[in-house]
């Protein structure tokens, strides 16, 4: 009774100082009408999304970028900023230990949750591993085998069939592969039963928990929660506590065995890491990086393929020049998928619309100016809107808001845009290094269910509603109807 007594005294005491550390740096409460709109929810009278009302208020906006003082918080979505913050002055804009914290009891000591020398160490590591050959040609072959082995078998199977929720799928598909590929373990979500893996589950909880941390405007309520283990806190120490034991085990296993010779990631960062917690972090966050992000672009780029079906047209009409006529479960080689310039276009136009990550935040290190005059105190939190930026008619034109791939063509070949103003797959130092890895998979899958099924989509809204979380998730799935066209 006495311990109990005592750590509710001293979770109080950590609470009034918190409180008063937090109010130093930050406005509790703000007359400005961005404030007032956030605190009240009031933007949801008129906007679906908070994203929405971020580009709203971002394309009103004369320099591309608000201030959220309750939250202190610095939104741009200023190519020009965007390049200082990820290029020119990257050291001065580290993710900082605000996000370390948030994510931290999950990824740990991850690259997605650490800055300096060990960011670096692993950033090279990864680099070297994912830019090989063999790491390229073994993901391809993992995502080939999934598709004509699991995603092509359940969709044969339910055509005509009952409504579909795609979006499951795809995290289904998505979840499979990059176990397969991180890890060299297959959880089996797409199996025709469609199974329920403890793992995904356990990490599916973590990541929407470890998200809503960084909603709420005071860090203070989930970290007694955390202290107190109670509520959602609780929950989350639960699930990471599940992922950790199926990391563990994973890990027992290959170091039992001869983990020499095989191509997954985990065996290929075991060969020079013998701290088995580093080597679960970091493959925890390659986990989360390629499933979600994977899963979310597939499902909105479905969507507005069932808005623009001279799209489907389009594709059907390149796919069919480059492999000619085909068996139906026959699948792209790794060159055909690379010269399907305007599948290309499509799916990057598709993410100009609906990033994954919808934005991106940063911690100020020292007082700054970013170049649209904008002062930047120590410790603030800058956020960079990629979602917002796909809007921006500065950016993009009048027609910012058409799904229009020829955008993104040159003479019929695909051209990339500057990263700065299309930073989904961030930028500069930075950069997203399973980009390439990431585009083929899409690519792969979206050819595949182009070429053999004709989807309706259900319920077709004007605007998806996103639910809260690290990666865009459509809030009720994508309910569609599947038909094979041969």
């Amino acid at each position: 009774m006495v311990t109990i007594i005592f750590f509710l005294v001293f979770a109080i005491s950590v609470l009034l100082l918190s409180t008063l550390f937090f109010v130093s740096r930050i406005k509790p409460y703000c007359e400005c009408e961005i404030c007032k709109g956030y605190l009240s929810s009031s933007w949801s009278l008129e906007f679906k999304n908070l994203c929405d009302w971020y580009s709203h208020l971002l394309k009103k906006s004369p320099s591309g970028t608000i201030h959220v003082h309750v939250l202190g918080n610095v939104i741009t979505a200023n190519p020009k900023n965007v390049e200082y913050m990820l290029k020119t002055k990257f050291k001065n804009f580290p993710k900082g230990k605000q996000f370390s914290t948030i994510l931290g009891d999950l990824l740990g000591r991850g690259i997605f949750a650490v800055d300096g020398e060990l960011w670096n160490f692993q950033r090279k590591m990864a680099s070297l591993e994912l830019g090989s050959v063999s790491i390229r040609s073994y993901a391809f072959e993992i995502v080939g085998d999934e598709i004509r082995n699991r995603l092509i078998p359940l969709l044969e199977s339910n055509q005509n069939g009952p409504v579909l929720d795609l979006q499951d799928v795809l995290r289904r598909f998505s979840f499979d592969s990059i176990c397969k590929f991180s890890f060299g373990m297959d959880p089996g979500c797409l199996k025709l039963s469609l199974p329920v893996s403890d793992l995904q589950v356990a990490f599916d909880l973590a990541s929407k928990l470890s998200a809503e941390r960084a909603m709420t405007v005071s860090p203070l309520v989930w970290k007694i929660n955390r202290a107190l283990n109670i509520g959602s806190e609780k929950q989350l120490k639960e699930a990471i506590k599940m992922v950790d034991i199926l990391a563990e085990e994973v890990i027992m296993h290959k170091r039992k065995n001869i983990f020499s010779s095989q191509n997954d990631l985990l065996s290929r960062f075991m060969r020079n890491i013998d701290d088995d917690k580093l080597l679960r972090d970091i493959v925890v966050s390659f986990l989360l990086a390629g499933r979600d992000t994977v899963a979310s672009a597939l499902t909105t780029f479905f969507w507005l393929l069932s808005q623009h079906p001279h799209v489907i047209d389009e594709i059907r009409a390149e796919s069919s020049r480059l492999m000619g006529v085909t068996e139906k479960a026959t699948l792209a080689t790794f060159e055909e998928i690379r010269k399907m310039h305007y599948l290309t276009a499509a799916l990057h136009e598709s993410i100009r619309l609906f990033p994954p990550i919808q934005f991106d935040s940063k911690f100020c290190q020292e007082d700054d100016i970013l170049p649209d005059g904008t002062f930047v105190a120590k410790g603030t939190r800058v956020t960079y809107h990629p979602y917002a930026m796909g809007r921006m008619e500065s950016i993009w034109g009048q027609d910012c808001l058409e799904f229009k791939p020829e955008r993104w063509l040159q003479d019929g070949v695909f051209k990339p845009q500057c990263p700065f103003k299309y930073p989904v797959f961030q930028g500069g130092v930075r950069v997203c290094l399973g980009k390439d890895l990431s585009i083929v998979e899409m690519k792969s899958v979206a050819l595949a269910l182009i070429r053999q099924f004709d989807f309706q989509v259900v319920a077709k809204d004007d605007t998806p509603k996103f639910m809260p979380g690290l990666t865009a998730t459509v809030r009720g799935g994508l309910p569609v109807m599947v038909q094979e066209r041969w």
